[in-house]
Parts: structure tokens; C-alpha cells; sequence
């Protein structure tokens, strides 16, 4: 005989859904571009977090331009700091290898699967979806959010969720040239990020 305790009991999900936004990217180096967007993306869809994804090897990118994954994750580590709000990912520096984003949901959700994923990708990026990899699967598994950035459109043929952000023109690429250059990146990048790159010497002979 099944009391209605019991009943009740059975009916009470295992874990509640969890919203859980992630931030992908080489991260060489990260910037504070790079936590706007994930301070307002968790903001204004109510994300529970917001985990950074270092990638392993970038399928779009060639390899070289991208120092050790060891400094990368570090580096991310650092910056995230005093935000209980943000995280790191690991499984795709895990995995090793091209960092295929279908590759990398289809892992995320077979070990999490109560939580629903917000991909967090540029407005440029956005252009970009058709030629991603197993991209309609992909759509199935994640839900896209593009932020603005510059003068890139905020439409797509594709289900995205737009966020507006307000602009900030700080790329790595910049960062790493003021490094090699011996220029100030203060108020680019958040101090500990500073201090791991001067304290390994890091892009000086980019």
C-alpha cells in the first residue's frame, strides 16, 4: 500500500533544473570584455552561472596563435575570481583534441542531465552557425544566446537569444600586442590575469 507520503515523495524531482550559461573561447588572454558579457548574460536571463570553457584546440583558429591550455585555464582561473556566479569548464582541455562544441554538449549533458545550457557566442559569431559543426543537433541541445558587438546584425535564420550588452572594444588580440610591445594593459585585464603573464612571460615574442 502506497501512503501519501510516499506519493508526494516520488513526485519531487531528484535535482531541479539548473540554468547554466557557457562561455567558450580560446581565452589568450581573458579580458574584462569577457566578464561584461558573462556578468550580463547571467543577469538578464537569470542564469544560475556562468561557466568559462577554455578549448583545448579551437576548430576554427589555428593552433599556433593560442599559448598552452595549462596558462590559458590559469589565466581563467584568475580572472573569474571573487564571482561566486562564474566557473571554469575543463572537458574540453580534458578531452584534448579540436574542441567541437556538439562533442562538448552531448558530454555536458549525459553527466548533467537537469540542467539546461544557454551557448553564449558573439553577434558576429552568429554569422557563423551554419558552417558549425553538427550544428542542428547542436540546436537541440543547447540554447544559443548572441550578444551585440560592434555593428554586427542581431538577427539569424537560427532560434538565438539576443542580450545587449554595452560595447566594450578590448580584444586578446590587443592585449597580447601591448604586452609584446611593452604597453599597459591595466584596466584591460583584471590584475591577477596581469600578474600570471608578466610573472611567466607570456606573449613577449609573439
Amino acid at each position: 500500500m502506497t501512503t501519501q507520503l510516499e506519493t508526494e515523495t516520488e513526485q519531487v524531482p531528484d535535482e531541479t533544473i539548473q540554468r547554466i550559461g557557457i562561455l567558450g573561447g580560446t581565452f589568450n588572454p581573458p579580458h574584462f570584455g569577457h566578464l561584461m558579457i558573462g556578468e550580463q548574460v547571467a543577469d538578464q536571463l537569470g542564469l544560475d552561472k556562468v561557466m568559462f570553457m577554455p578549448n583545448a584546440i579551437p576548430p576554427h583558429v589555428d593552433h599556433k596563435e593560442a599559448i598552452d591550455p595549462v596558462d590559458r585555464v590559469q589565466m581563467v582561473q584568475a580572472a573569474i575570481q571573487g564571482n561566486s556566479q562564474f566557473d571554469i569548464e575543463l572537458s574540453e582541455i580534458t578531452r584534448g583534441g579540436k574542441s567541437y562544441s556538439y562533442d562538448t554538449l552531448v558530454e555536458l549533458k549525459a553527466m548533467h542531465p537537469n540542467t539546461q545550457y544557454y551557448f553564449i557566442i558573439g553577434g558576429d559569431e552568429v554569422a557563423y552557425l551554419p558552417k558549425w559543426y553538427r550544428i542542428d543537433d547542436l540546436l537541440k541541445l543547447v540554447q544559443f544566446v548572441g550578444v551585440n558587438r560592434g555593428g554586427s546584425p542581431v538577427e539569424s535564420d537560427y532560434p538565438v537569444e539576443w542580450v545587449r550588452i554595452p560595447n566594450m572594444e578590448i580584444s586578446s588580440t590587443d592585449v597580447r600586442d601591448r604586452v609584446e610591445r611593452h604597453r599597459s594593459v591595466r584596466y584591460m585585464i583584471p590584475d591577477l590575469v596581469a600578474a600570471y603573464i608578466f610573472e611567466k612571460g607570456l606573449y613577449l615574442n609573439d
